[in-house]
């Protein structure tokens, strides 16, 4: 079956977020459509959290018409049938405990056919029978295109046109902005800065059981964090996470990682050349330097010794790195972490400031 979004139009998951927050702002339902683990529940999370909200979670594959109609019941009161309404759907009491709930109906278009069609007054009329939804409740759906190998069915066009389609794309520059705020590993955000292909290789028309996506990735961040695992037992990891191929490339990067000096080594100011020019690995230690910076903010570092770290920091850059590993650097940590650096504290900011700042403007753009 062809896809439904039928004139591929994508965006990146920055711009997903942006659309969302628009469309909610006039409760218009949006359908959020991208292939397996590009991180399309993730979006709608971080965007409840960020709203101060809570999101309910329904899997429409697992239900049944009545859990969405509700069931009929014989009203003694008044004799007549009534309708119980259905109790995972938020009443106005769950409601009223947050600025906003999200009604995230993942998994829309792999529900049966007759679940699909018990939504479709819930998502335009914003009721079903008697229940309504509260004012401050606003619904996203979700699911994978039809050419994605999943289990999905054909939504009938009348759902369709009740929703703002939106289809996902994988997007290195959006997930790094992501990985580096979320502490993905250093290793796997500088071996993807490196590699930016490698993100996601999914292929619909391969019989590989594991393949690289953004989830499959932060999969291999948190496997990393146990440094008592052996190296045989991590690579059949991380093999099961992103596959044989990826997970070959990946260990050997972090073998050449492994030699690179300590990040805070250098901002501390004991190193200050690099005897490995490998270049996958000095974005993982560009990336471990700018963590260490943060940690720094975070643990209220005195501005003094801040500013010692920071002046060691772009010192090392620009004697050891290429433009671009400087300016991904200085990026992160002026633009993406906002870290409190005051010019007029480094000595080395002119210099800084006259060779790269034009390219720290155009990577901001």
């Amino acid at each position: 079956m062809a896809s439904q979004v039928s004139d591929n139009h994508t965006i990146t998951s920055v711009q997903t977020r942006k659309s969302i927050l628009k469309a909610f702002k006039t409760k218009r339902p949006v359908f959020l459509w991208g292939p397996p683990g590009i991180g399309k529940s993730e979006v709608v999370a971080e965007i409840a959290e960020e709203l101060k909200g809570v999101v309910v979670d329904l899997r429409m594959a697992q239900m049944e018409p009545t859990d969405i109609r509700g069931i009929p019941y014989f009203n003694k009161d008044n004799g007549k049938m009534d309708w119980a309404p259905p109790i995972d759907l938020p009443d106005e009491e769950f409601a009223s405990k947050y600025p906003v709930v999200v009604l995230f109906l993942d998994e829309m278009n792999s529900a049966p056919p007759a679940v699909q069609a018990a939504g479709y007054q819930l998502i335009l009329n914003r009721r079903v029978g008697k229940y309504f939804l509260p004012d401050n409740v606003v619904i996203v759906a979700a699911g994978n295109r039809d050419s994605d190998k999943g289990v999905t069915y054909r939504m009938p066009m009348p759902l369709a046109n009740r929703f703002i389609h939106l289809e996902m794309r994988p997007d290195f520059t959006s997930w790094q902005q992501w990985a580096v705020n979320k502490g993905i590993h250093k290793d796997v955000v500088g071996y993807l800065s490196f590699a930016k292909q490698d993100i996601y290789d999914f292929d619909s028309k391969s019989s590989s059981r594991a393949f690289a996506t953004p989830r499959s990735w932060c999969f291999v961040s948190d496997l990393l964090s146990d440094e008592d695992t052996d190296t045989d037992t991590q690579f059949n990891l991380i093999a099961g996470a992103v596959g044989e191929g990826l997970a070959v490339k990946f260990m050997a990067h972090r073998k050449i990682a492994g030699k690179m000096p300590e990040p805070s080594e250098i901002l501390s100011g004991k190193v200050k050349d690099l005897s490995v020019k490998e270049i996958s690995a000095m974005y993982a230690l560009t990336i471990g330097m700018c963590y260490e910076l943060k940690d720094a903010v975070q643990k209220k570092t005195s501005s003094k010794d801040f500013h010692v770290m920071a002046q060691n920091f772009f010192d090392y850059m620009m004697n050891n790195f290429e433009t671009e590993l400087v300016v991904m650097g200085a990026k992160i940590a002026l633009k993406t972490y906002e870290l409190p650096i005051e010019p007029t504290q480094l000595k080395n900011f002119d210099e800084f400031h006259k060779k790269y700042g034009k390219y720290i403007v155009e990577a901001g753009n």
